[in-house]
């Protein structure tokens, strides 16, 4: 929608100076004509924004301020001058205003290009696909990213089958580092076609950006950022000792681990309660239950992109009332329980539940020969080769090294 408005707006730049040029070149009526224009584009940009298709408006934000304070100023102007103004206007200097104009409104829907309406891939099951929010707030947590002493907010976004009747299992899912509950759309949508209730979770703070109860942008975290790249970096991993990257991986995963069983609680208590309890906010309060009365909380699934699997790996061990796990390309860092000799130490006791393992083809052969250069299996073969019930998918496209280990160990 962007590039659709971009476009309108500059075929109004040019008609402005199309009839400067042609039929209304005096100044007064090139003034009267630029709040007209003005007018059009604010009302054009508002109503396309209020489009319910439109995903995400805060993204037209910025454009919609840039617009609205050219119309402010142009009416401005028009009501001191158009009557004591006079002379001709200056074609040149219309030509200006015009591109001028179109680079300061691109400029300004940045956000739209990068964030564009993404609906996903067709899905395959046979429900058609529902969505509905809901924020979490947790009262025994403070967001140790603010400091005004507010409580945890964790967004939820469900996607669920459309059915009259039935209940159908729950999944959780967690995005990775610098990601956000998007990112993985086309991933919950097959599974809600399915016959899966999707709840996926926004980490503020470490999500590229999300909202919180207020309606305020809360974007990723810079000192997170600095964290991730310097673990993930070559040249700066080299500053880090196996202690020092297992202590700060402990520090993400503590956040996110504590976010995953807030949000299982809570709905749980909600669907035993039948009820919504002030943690929750929303403004479809109805939608909501009718989504926890089809969900079967007897039956949970955990999945996970990068960080999130492994947040997904830590939670299926700790709870009892956890089915199956799968992780998305991600390390199971929560498996290391100590670093002693400079080696991992991994839990003795066998996973507990099912885990399914997506990596690409070429980290899985380096994890192979993590193997042989360290003496011990990587965490992951570890796991899964130790699990109750276990399977490993590999993909076959290429990857990048971090350090000389998959990418997917870093993040």
């Amino acid at each position: 929608m962007g590039m659709t408005f971009l476009i309108l707006f500059a075929m109004a730049e040019i008609t402005l100076v199309a009839l400067t040029f042609t039929k209304f070149s005096e100044k007064s009526a090139w003034l009267k004509n630029r709040v007209i224009v003005r007018t059009a584009e604010t009302v054009l940009l508002l109503g396309m924004i209020l489009l319910p298709t439109v995903n995400m408006k805060w993204r037209f934000f910025g454009a919609l301020i840039v617009i609205a304070v050219r119309l402010i100023f142009a009416g401005i102007i028009w009501l001191i001058r158009h009557k004591k103004i006079q002379g001709m206007k200056k074609k040149l200097w219309s030509v200006v205003n015009c591109v001028l104009s179109v680079i300061l409104v691109t400029v300004s829907l940045v956000p739209a290009f990068l964030f564009t309406n993404y609906n996903g891939l067709p899905t395959t099951g046979d429900y058609k696909v529902n969505q509905v929010s809901a924020i979490l707030v947790d009262e025994s947590r403070k967001d140790e990213f603010e400091n005004d002493g507010s409580f945890r907010e964790v967004p939820i976004y469900f996607f669920y089958p459309e059915s009259k009747n039935g209940e159908f299992p729950l999944v959780i899912f967690s995005h990775g580092a610098f990601g956000y509950y998007q990112s993985n759309y086309s991933t919950y949508a097959e599974l809600a076609s399915n016959g899966y209730v999707v709840a996926a979770l926004d980490h503020p703070h470490h999500s590229f950006f999300t909202e919180d109860t207020n309606g305020t942008i809360i974007t990723v975290d810079s000192n997170f950022i600095d964290e991730v790249m310097k673990v993930s970096s070559i040249d700066n991993a080299a500053d880090l000792n196996d202690e020092q990257v297992y202590e700060i991986s402990r520090k993400w995963l503590k956040v996110r681990v504590d976010d995953e069983n807030f949000v299982l609680d809570t709905i749980k208590s909600a669907k035993s309660s039948r009820s919504l309890d002030k943690a929750w906010h929303t403004d479809d309060e109805d939608t909501v239950m009718n989504v926890l009365s089809k969900t079967d909380t007897e039956k949970i699934g955990l999945i996970g992109h990068s960080l999130g699997g492994a947040t997904s790996v830590t939670v299926g061990r700790e709870r009892d009332d956890i089915d199956a796990i799968a992780v998305l390309d991600g390390t199971m860092l929560g498996e290391v329980k100590e670093i002693k000799n400079g080696k991992n130490v991994y839990y003795s006791e066998p996973y507990p539940i099912p885990v399914l393992d997506f990596t690409k083809e070429k980290d899985y052969n380096e994890r192979m020969q993590y193997k042989i250069e360290h003496g011990y299996a990587y965490v992951n073969e570890y796991v899964t080769e130790n699990a109750k019930d276990s399977k490993t998918v590999m993909v076959n496209y290429p990857s990048s090294k971090v350090n000389g280990l998959p990418a997917s160990s870093s993040s």
